[in-house]
């Protein structure tokens, strides 16, 4: 799915999105994965309502500034 949206017409924002992140990379499905583990496990026990963004900083990015996307209107 990423590749066909990389390779679409949000590309562009997807990789600005990437480079501006924390990580610097693209997630995959072992990210997802490792947190769905640490989730369902012993150590998340008192975990409850919370949001969990598994996305390498994008949204800390956003929120601080660090990165600006472009909207579209309409």
């Amino acid at each position: 799915m990423g590749r066909h949206e990389l390779a679409g017409s949000s590309g562009d924002t997807m990789r600005a999105m990437v480079s501006g992140s924390g990580v610097r990379r693209i997630g995959t499905p072992d990210d997802i994965a490792a947190a769905a583990e640490f989730l369902l496990s012993p150590a998340a026990g008192f975990i409850t309502g919370a949001d969990l963004l598994v996305d390498g900083g994008v949204v800390a990015a956003v929120r601080t500034g660090t990165l600006h996307l472009a909207t579209s209107a309409g």
